[in-house]
């Protein structure tokens, strides 16, 4: 029999609580826990009730067989298929994040449209716009012609119910999970108990039917997904749609896949007819690159299988304060705090009376570290005031010793480089014979060669006698 009960929920990351409190412990936030009503089925050994079911037995299958590569549903966007490892799979749930405004229902409206363009079947389902709203998007975008459904609906069972009618749609699009709601629970749309029902029922639709499914998700203030974890976990793979709202691309970046890799990233322009690709991302990172400016350094970094060149800035700039400022943009602050630390250590670079400010130009976030060669050259040349060579990239990964260690797909790296007319690159040692037509490379043992390299007439470090 069905009882009723009243659980706490907390809204951040859906840990479930017994009574209210202040805090939830499971992630730390304040005041997000709240009362909402489940219906749980008490199933009782002895007395009225339903038995409990016995279960069947099923085969087991042996680790060795034919393997199967899954079918894809490309989606028209050479870009979105990179990021989802080749395409749609049927039958796949991809869940997809990023801030208002940022792109998300524009990109979604486009892949739907060349989907339905292909001959298939696209349903779109908005929980947050009218009918009327997406059709001017679609106006503006070109693509009112195109065999697009459209629905304005939040009833999950309804949206089920209407998709299993007729042919099954190769492609369907809920957008936004959180405001979908279904009958089987008690609470009112948004909260972590529908936002988990509404998704499963979803899914048990995608897997059943063969249909791909995208769900459009919120994000938190510190740009993490909304909703409880769960869902990142039911569903097959998390996109996050990134950028900068003063710049006008967007990058698109897997975060969980599992149909392909997670170190992939797709990066599109925002333009008035929409989001079009962008097949030579460095040539765009690089456009508007202050050549002979002091502070500045070419990265040859590597996002997935794709080499990318971008620009790293730092400003050194005296302090008037007790402890000196470090703002970080686009990379990892532990890591720039390591990269001061060697520069002081190892290189005599006084930074402790200076104000350090690093910022990768065009809003992309780099996660290796091989940039750390990059971020060195560039704060040393801030603090000297002398200018890097307009035509040297640097990639490297500086240790806490002071030297220089080799990184990851150098050949693709230096291939990059020469394709977009530089004629060095700064590199570790252990690079050195991989030179290219047009390409010479400057190895780099430790991080005082790269310092006496940037300022040759600066005198040697002193080393302090062990007593």
């Amino acid at each position: 029999m069905a009882k009723k009960t009243d659980e706490f929920v907390c809204q951040n990351c859906g840990a479930a609580y017994k009574r209210w409190q202040g805090k939830c412990d499971a992630c730390g936030e304040w005041n997000t826990i709240s009362e909402e009503s489940t219906a749980t089925e008490r199933i009782l050994s002895a007395g009225p009730g339903r038995p409990p079911r016995k279960g069947k037995p099923f085969a087991l299958a042996p680790l060795a067989g034919e393997q199967k590569e899954a079918p894809r549903l490309p989606s028209g966007n050479n870009e979105f298929d990179r990021v989802a490892g080749g395409g749609l799979v049927p039958g796949s749930v991809l869940l997809v994040g990023g801030d208002p405004g940022i792109g998300k229902s524009t990109l979604l409206i486009q892949i739907a449209g060349a989907i339905a363009a292909a001959g298939n079947r696209s349903v779109y389902i908005t929980g947050e716009e009218s009918v009327a709203q997406v059709r001017l998007r679609a106006e503006r975008l070109g693509l009112t012609r195109l065999p697009v459904e459209l629905a304005a609906e939040t009833s999950v069972e309804d949206i089920i119910a209407t998709l299993s009618q007729g042919k099954v749609p190769r492609l369907v699009v809920i957008d936004s999970i959180q405001t979908m709601w279904t009958d089987m629970v008690e609470s009112s749309p948004g909260t972590v108990t529908q936002v988990r029902a509404s998704a499963q029922m979803l899914i048990r639709f995608a897997k059943r039917s063969g249909a791909a499914v995208i769900l459009v998700g919120h994000v938190t203030k510190d740009g993490q997904i909304a909703g409880p974890r769960v869902v990142e976990h039911m569903v097959d793979a998390v996109l996050s749609f990134e950028g900068e709202g003063g710049h006008h691309f967007r990058i698109l970046r897997a975060v969980k896949n599992r149909f392909g890799p997670t170190d992939e990233i797709g990066v599109f322009e925002m333009t008035g007819g929409g989001l079009s690709e962008v097949a030579n991302p460095s040539a765009l990172f690089l456009s508007e690159r202050d050549l002979g400016a002091p502070g500045t350094a070419v990265f040859a970094g590597m996002e997935g299988t794709r080499p990318l060149l971008v620009e790293i800035q730092a400003l050194v700039a005296p302090t008037s304060l007790g402890t000196p400022r470090r703002a970080v943009v686009g990379w990892d602050p532990s890591r720039l705090a390591m990269v001061l630390a060697v520069l002081e250590a190892h290189c005599g670079v006084k930074l402790g009376g200076y104000d350090v400010y690093l910022n990768v130009a065009g809003g992309l976030r780099i996660q290796e570290p091989a940039a750390d060669l990059a971020a060195a050259a560039a704060l040393v040349s801030s603090l000297a005031k002398t200018p890097l060579p307009a035509d040297a990239v640097h990639f490297g990964e500086v240790s806490l010793s002071g030297a220089v260690r080799p990184v990851s797909h150098a050949p693709a790296r230096l291939k990059e480089a020469q394709k977009l007319g530089f004629a060095r690159a700064v590199a570790p040692d252990a690079t050195r014979g991989g030179e290219r037509d047009g390409l010479s490379i400057a190895p780099i043992a430790s991080l005082n060669d790269l310092v006496a390299r940037i300022v040759p007439d600066r005198p040697a470090p002193r080393r302090e006698a062990r007593s």
